[in-house]
């Protein structure tokens, strides 16, 4: 009885914590039907009738210069990416092999260096890449590649120890150099933590704002989070549009999201407890 009775009591409580995470997400997809009208008149409320606009995505997708701009995040976030993958991979991989003093103190370095917030350091940052001539793409990118760093590394760290060292030493003695044994033998063994690396990178660079806002000064290079600055104005914010375009800029994230969940939570609960 009292188990029972637990259970539909953990899922009471699990229905409403759904439907609290869920409520934002209902507000984006049914305020984006509707018209600025019956958005400010029933906030919570369908759209129909007069109040029902379905123009508001193809007008978000015209003004944001969509393809465009989802043309730049995609290169950036992509590039991004495969960067931290690799050079985290291969650092993390090195650290856990590298039995000494300064190893520890390397990792010691990365996983204090989590505690900085980025707000400390964005000014004096942007302000030494600029007078560099490194902004844009580039600069943004190799930003990225720095940021993330840290946390890549720190849970590659952990899934490489469940790495058996007898096969990168059989690897060794069948005539296979340093990078052979990472690029055939270790990194294949990753996949689960490569994909939780990506998808929370992808995540976090597809997303971020601020970054680009500091760092792009080329209107073409303009990243879709840049654009959609476009529909809040100084006296007025066209929030049928910029609901649609928001909407429209989740999707991708959320369809990758989708089909590399399975990995994302594998790979986190096997990285934290090795």
């Amino acid at each position: 009885m009292k188990t029972g009775r637990n259970r539909i009591i953990l899922g009471f409580i699990g229905i409403v914590l759904a439907l609290l995470f869920l409520s934002p997400f209902y507000l984006v997809v049914v305020n984006s039907f509707k018209t600025m009208k019956g958005i400010f008149i029933d906030t919570m409320a369908l759209p129909f009738g007069q109040y029902l606009d379905l123009k508001n995505y193809a007008i978000a997708f015209d003004r944001l210069g969509f393809l465009r701009a989802f043309k730049n995040s995609l290169t950036i976030t992509i590039i991004s990416t495969f960067l931290l993958v690799l050079f985290a991979s291969m650092a993390a991989w090195v650290l856990v092999r590298t039995k000494t003093w300064y190893s520890n103190l390397i990792f010691m370095t990365f996983a204090a260096a989590m505690l900085i917030p980025f707000q400390s350091v964005m000014l004096p940052l942007v302000s030494l890449m600029g007078r560099m001539k490194f902004l844009n793409p580039p600069g943004i990118i190799f930003m990225y590649l720095g940021f993330g760093s840290s946390l890549s590394i720190i849970l590659y760290h952990g899934f490489i120890k469940s790495v058996p060292l007898e096969l990168e030493e059989a690897a060794i003695i069948d005539g296979c150099n340093r990078f052979q044994v990472y690029s055939i033998v270790v990194f294949p063994l990753l996949k689960p933590i490569t994909v939780t690396v990506s998808i929370l990178n992808v995540m976090w660079i597809w997303n971020d704002f601020l970054l680009p806002q500091l760092t792009i000064n080329k209107p073409e290079w303009a990243t879709i989070p840049l654009k959609m600055f476009f529909f809040f104005g100084q006296y007025s914010k066209q929030w049928h549009y910029a609901l649609a375009g928001l909407l429209i800029t989740m999707l991708p994230v959320i369809i990758f999201y989708f089909f590399a969940q399975k990995q994302i939570v594998k790979g986190v609960m096997q990285g934290s407890i090795k």
